[in-house]
């Protein structure tokens, strides 16, 4: 029991557009009726200029400042239609950024400029703001950018999302603190027209709503506002966001990062965190679906609920707010809707605290869509908090080895001493990454550094982790030997935060600097150099690594919860749950399901999630362990030999995935194919007889139909369908042969089928009177076991060869090595497209290849037997010569004689005698034209039918078969009374009470009808 994720195998690196989206703090997948059925996507240079009048707090008192204030408001970079938002980035992609949605422009207009051939545009936003753009591109493509935007525009107006802007921006905090610059805008209708008197605008709007907040409303926000200097920051942002758009709208300037730095008001900080973080426009495009999906699943629990349970008292008890029944409702109620929404991540470890932090200053709706941010598009799969959490925790290990890396560039000392007394970086700086620092430092701080995590992104928790290690006076104390003394000193040193730098200071400033200050005043200057491309190019560096590190771990749990591995070894399991991952790669498999079964050393019963897989993934997973299971070919075009294999498909692969789903699940977990598997490669010739005839005992009566025993044999053919001559062709046509002589042999004299045979009951004299119908009772497992029996090849392919089909290592071709290799050029340069080429390149350099040996006449596909073992190949040459002979004596006899073309006139004394013991009327054989193989050269004898192939072939295997001492004994006719009398009637007693004492030892059916 266990379950296998290949997400990880999956993960591709971000097409350009959602790498854009990314960079904006956008939704990953906007709404289809929001992007419209044309693609307006546009991007254009441009130059960005905030209007002038509106940079009220930088009025230049200087020339100097003049040129500042002039730089700073009119800004170069690129201009991107991204439907439905309008965003700019300047050159350096670190001035400005701005992302606005289309839905908050009122007014687009053309703006005349003193210079003759500049194309600009003015903006007007919704709460009455200015913005000119000018376009820099050519005037056909600026054109064509006024096109595409007015399109987009048309699309908003018509879903009436400009309308939701008015109600949207009411839940705002920004609204209430700045009064609303441009009245009119109140006034205007959905197109920009005025409206009347008598319009549908009573009074200010804005006066009447609630905006959203959390929980520090009620129960404080925490530390001292005084010495917070609440009242301070928050003039500042106000000036700031008058001048510079507020939550929708918001341009995000480089005075916004310095304000980011300085510490975010609480009023303000539960609205920021999720406008820099790009959560407020999943909040506004997805109105509603947060209570939609509390009532939906009211009521209904899981395993994460259970979880959440749990961990509800533990999430920062220290707040007023989670010692109290409502803040322990609202973060219930925040958790378990998100497990809802994304159930394959559900619930993990550090959620509860990170949620418990934002509900300090957010509202549930607000927490819940910042969840949303966090989990899947804030640098998917990259950053180590909640950004890529998941039950294996990938995001964290990796970040975790970066982290590592970079300690051991920029602090080499401490990096080798921690190496040399064994010491693991991540005892301290897991948790910091886990939960952004707020489990480690005091709250106040810690919300100072989630400020600057949203706003600056990943690099953030980096940059704070290295200057930690040098303010804590690390490189001092490294004559710390053990974990201990490194997590005491951290724990000393986040306590002291708040504490002054320079107590000793003469000077008051210098007092009034306290750890904190200074930590942050080094992690952004003394490690600058660490920013975002430098992550992503070591993630991607150890990306691997930590992939291979997960798997493992997946797979030695998975290997460990199995309740049993029946006769296999660990390493056999092993090589199972190999082949089962590279299957799941190709075709995953659904979700994992809930599943109760007993542990291994338990009796109590234990509910887990389990991967499960359906019959796609089967059939990979049997391809890969079972060589029947699959077709291989050798090409050979005169440049280079290789192997293709594909995949089989055959009724016989379905009815093996049905009979080893014991529970009726229509799926298969790993415990189910390891004991299916455990059956097949440790059975002796009995069991593996029994399991293939049930297998085809469709009712499980103990008996087949003649339509089971015709499938049984097309089973057997599928397994032969690659083998080397007729002989095993030959076999199936005795097998089938045999089966209905016996089987018409056990029926009664009146036609009724048998009820409870026997052994004694089976004579070649007895012969039905009334035709049996397809459907009844017709040969039991006693009788196809001696009809196995009496076939030298079938018995081993019972034996020996279907077992042995079954490979749990994977070999490597060792033919196919050495023919390339002796290539020379081109065999080496086969070898280095197969490692470092992508399969589709593979594809098409094959292609080529074989184009050009079809060219030159030396292409050439051979099919590789699939059952048939390399020794025999030599003893079937010789059944193949004589099968030849009496194939060319049949062609013979039918040119001569064109009426007698059946079967029956082989002059083979062979066929002759197997064709006296059949019944009046055989039964037709007739398989399916997909068993058969295609042939790689055209067959010599087109005229013959495949029943006459097949009877030749078994005459040529009489001919080559062992002589036995029952061939000297006459028939029973030529013995007078006399001699019958004398043959030894006690030693023919005895050998038959061994015979019945076999077949009750190996047959539980015998006598029991």
């Amino acid at each position: 029991m266990a379950t296998i994720s290949t997400h990880l195998r999956n993960y591709k690196e971000p097409t350009r557009d959602q790498a854009q989206r990314l960079f904006f703090s956008l939704p990953p997948d906007p709404l289809p009726e929001d992007v419209g059925p044309t693609d307006n996507r546009f991007e254009i240079n441009a130059v960005l200029q905030l209007n002038e009048g509106q940079e009220d707090s930088y009025n230049p008192l200087s020339v100097r400042q003049l040129l500042t204030a002039i730089t700073y408001r009119i800004q170069a970079g690129k201009l991107y239609l991204l439907p439905p938002y309008l965003c700019f980035v300047s050159l350096d992609r670190r001035s400005v950024k701005t992302a606005i949605p289309l839905s908050a422009i009122r007014r687009v207009e053309r703006v005349n400029h003193p210079r003759a051939g500049v194309f600009q545009l003015g903006l007007t936003l919704w709460h009455g703001m200015k913005i000119n753009v000018q376009l820099t591109s050519l005037r056909p493509t600026a054109d064509q950018f006024c096109v595409h935007l007015r399109d987009a525009l048309k699309i908003q107006l018509d879903l009436g999302r400009m309308k939701q802007v008015k109600q949207f921006v009411k839940t705002c905090y920004s609204e209430v603190l700045i009064p609303i610059s441009n009245p009119e805008a109140d006034n205007e209708r959905e197109d920009g027209s005025i409206m009347t008197d008598n319009g549908d605008v009573d009074g200010n709007p804005l006066t009447k709503t609630n905006y959203h907040g959390g929980l520090g409303l009620t129960f404080k926000f925490p530390g001292d506002a005084k010495k917070l200097r609440e009242g301070s920051k928050l003039k500042l942002w106000t000036t700031y966001l008058r001048s510079h758009g507020r939550n929708l709208t918001l341009l995000r300037y480089p005075h916004c990062t310095r304000l980011v730095q300085v510490g975010l008001p609480n009023r303000l900080r539960g609205e920021l965190w999720e406008t820099l973080s790009g959560s407020v426009f999943l909040r506004f495009s997805n109105p509603g679906v947060y209570e939609g999906i509390l009532k939906a699943n009211e009521g209904r629990t899981s395993t994460s609920t259970e979880e959440i349970e749990k961990d509800l008292n533990r999430s920062l008890p220290e707040y007023p707010a989670y010692q109290h029944d409502k803040g322990i409702d609202t973060l219930r109620r925040v958790l378990t809707a998100y497990s809802w929404k994304n159930p394959e991540l559900g619930y993990c470890q550090a959620m509860n605290i990170l949620t418990a932090a934002l509900l300090i200053y957010m509202s549930e709706e607000q927490a819940f869509w910042m969840l949303e941010v966090l989990c899947k598009s804030f640098s998917p799969l990259g950053c180590a908090s909640l950004t890529q959490s998941s039950p294996s925790m990938y995001g964290t290990l990796l970040d975790q080895r970066v982290f590592e890396s970079l300690v051991q560039r920029c602090l080499p000392m401490i990096h080798d001493h921690f190496q040399a007394v064994d010491v693991q970086l991540s005892v301290a700086s897991l948790p910091w990454f886990l939960s952004l620092f707020i489990n480690s430092m005091p709250m106040i701080f810690a919300f100072r550094v989630v400020d600057c995590f949203f706003c600056m992104g990943p690099k953030v928790l980096f940059q704070v982790g290295l200057g930690v290690y040098i303010r804590s006076n690390l490189p001092v104390n490294l004559e710390l030997q053990d974990d201990g003394g490194f997590i005491s000193l951290m724990r000393e040193y986040f306590a002291s935060l708040g504490d002054s730098a320079h107590p000793n200071s003469s000077d008051a400033r210098s007092r009034a600097i306290i750890k904190f200050q200074e930590l942050l005043l080094v992690a952004f200057r003394e490690f600058s150099i660490i920013n975002d491309e430098l992550i992503d190019n070591e993630r991607r560096r150890y990306r691997g690594e930590i992939v291979h590190s997960i798997e493992s771990f997946a797979k030695r749990a998975a290997v460990r919860n199995l309740s049993t591995f029946g006769r296999f070894s660990k390493e056999q399991v092993g090589h199972i749950y190999d082949s089962l991952f590279k299957a799941l790669v190709a075709a995953p498999p659904p979700p994992p399901t809930m599943t109760k079964r007993k542990m291994s050393g338990s009796d109590e019963e234990t509910e887990r999630p389990e991967t499960r897989i359906e019959i796609k993934t089967y059939q990979l997973f049997l391809a890969e362990v079972a060589s029947w299971a699959r077709d291989e070919y050798v090409v050979s075009n005169g440049f280079q030999q290789r192997v293709e294999k594909r995949l089989a498909e055959h009724e016989f692969i379905d009815r093996l995935f049905f009979f080893w789903d014991t529970n009726h699940n229509g799926s298969l977990s790993f415990q189910d194919l390891v004991t299916g598997l455990d059956g097949i490669m440790f059975g002796d010739l009995m069991s593996n007889i029994e399991w293939f005839f049930t297998l085809h005992d469709k009712d499980k009566d103990g008996w087949l139909t003649k339509d089971e025993v015709l499938t049984l044999s097309e089973s057997l053919l599928f397994h032969f369908r690659a083998e080397t001559g007729d002989a095993y062709l030959g076999t199936v046509s005795r097998f089938m042969t045999n089966a209905f002589e016996y089987g018409d042999a056990l029926l009664p004299e009146d036609g009724t089928p048998p009820m409870s045979p026997s052994p004694n009951e089976v004579s070649a004299n007895t012969a039905p009177t009334t035709p049996v119908t397809s459907h009844q009772p017709y040969l039991n497992l006693a009788t196809f076991r001696m009809v196995v029996l009496a076939d030298p090849l079938l018995e081993a392919f019972f034996d020996v060869d279907l077992p042995r089909s079954f490979k749990l290592v994977a070999s490597e071709d060792a033919s196919s090595s050495r023919a390339q290799l002796g290539l020379g050029l081109l065999g080496n340069v086969g070898g280095f497209l197969s490692q470092f080429v992508t399969e589709d390149n593979k594809k098409i350099f094959n292609s080529f290849v074989d184009d050009m040996g079809k060219a030159i006449g030396k292409h050439q596909v051979v099919q590789r037997p699939s059952i048939n073992q390399a020794e025999r190949n030599a003893l079937l040459q010789e059944p193949l010569q004589a099968t030849t002979r009496h194939l060319q004596k049949i062609k013979t006899q039918n040119s001569s004689d064109t009426s007698t073309s059946s079967v029956a006139s082989t002059p083979t004394s062979a066929s002759q005698s197997a064709t006296s013991l059949q019944p009046k009327t055989p039964p037709a054989i007739t398989t399916s034209p997909r068993l058969r193989p295609s042939p790689v050269t055209p067959s010599p004898y087109p005229d013959i039918s495949p029943l006459a192939k097949a009877n030749a072939a078994a005459a040529a295997v009489m001919e080559h078969r062992q002589a036995f001492k029952i061939d000297e004994a006459g028939d029973e006719d030529d013995l007078d009374e006399g001699e019958i009398g004398s043959t030894g009637g006690e030693d023919d007693d005895h050998m038959m009470s061994e015979v019945d004492a076999f077949l009750e030892a190996n047959d539980s059916s015998v006598g029991a009808k």
